[in-house]
């Protein structure tokens, strides 16, 4: 397939429908509707996603808003603010669900919501005070901002899902490019020595299949085959051990547990982008600067 498609173009791929952005084919979803309903679905499949991938404790019920707005407003330490900051900012988005899911139900009872709802307001504030105080929330596995991953959810509720579709191919176009970036470092610090040389093909397998991970929604069916073809290249990846003890000379085994360091946290950046979807820039171009640092 030709990768000089413009972007947006659709077409069938490997055998899947197909959308092109910034050099990837990526798996396309058709939306049809755009009611609450839908959007309902959607926020309440990349809220649970956004509290999986960021740090422990910030998964506050929606009604403990005011209570823990006060605190957060009361702190002076400034670590500690943050963190409550960020307590505050899930409250926030958990308020925000709640109230669109009673507004879905009352719709789905025969109510009909009007558009400018004090209802709808209310959770669109919530989203929009959520988005800001995002800025205090810290992914998981490090200090790196989690601003675009935060903020779907909102995108989701005040976007038509065409368009909430759009935004998140050239996000996981960007994703899939930095597993790319990552993939081949990963191979320059493999081809090193011989003793990561069975590395190779699993690390290749992994990004494939970290790629597919990527670009598949959890409700599509086809996520029953791309799943377990990544958990088996995840499992493979992370039994991989070279026998560096073997080396008789202190200073080689040193660096080769440098190396082999450097291919485990490869593998961890890899599977960290097909769970967040989203360019984690910081992160790629801290590694691949230690890598090409690296020398056997």
């Amino acid at each position: 397939m030709d990768n000089k498609a413009k972007n947006g173009t659709v077409s069938e791929v490997e055998g899947k429908e197909c959308i092109f952005y910034d050099g990837h084919w990526i798996r396309h979803y058709q939306s049809n509707t755009n009611t609450l309903v839908d959007k309902k679905k959607m926020i309440d499949q990349l809220t649970r996603r956004v509290f999986h991938n960021v740090e422990p404790g910030i998964n506050t019920p929606g009604y403990r808003v005011e209570e823990i707005r006060q605190i957060f407003e009361q702190e002076t330490n400034p670590a500690k603010k943050r963190v409550k900051g960020a307590m505050l900012a899930g409250a926030l988005l958990n308020r925000g669900r709640d109230i669109l899911n009673a507004i879905v139900e009352l719709e789905e009872a025969g109510v009909k919501i009007e558009t400018n709802n004090e209802l709808l307001e209310r959770c669109g504030k919530c989203f929009v005070e959520a988005l800001v105080l995002g800025e205090n929330i810290k992914l998981a596995n490090g200090d790196e901002s989690v601003a675009e991953l935060w903020g779907e959810p909102f995108r989701v509720f005040s976007l038509p899902i065409e368009e909430f579709f759009e935004s998140r191919y050239i996000k996981i176009a960007q994703t899939m490019t930095e597993i790319d970036q990552v993939t081949e470092i990963m191979l320059t610090v493999i081809d090193k020595s011989p003793i990561f040389a069975d590395a190779k093909d699993k690390t290749i397998e992994l990004s494939k299949a970290s790629k597919l991970a990527c670009e598949t929604l959890r409700s599509d069916p086809v996520i029953f085959e791309v799943w377990p073809r990544y958990v088996v290249a995840k499992e493979s990846f992370e039994a991989f051990k070279p026998n560096i003890d073997s080396i008789a000379e202190n200073g080689q085994r040193l660096i080769y547990k440098e190396g082999y360091e450097l291919i485990r946290e490869g593998g961890s950046l890899l599977t960290m982008m097909s769970s967040l979807r989203i360019p984690i820039e910081d992160s790629v171009k801290s590694y691949i600067d230690k890598c090409k640092e690296y020398s056997v």
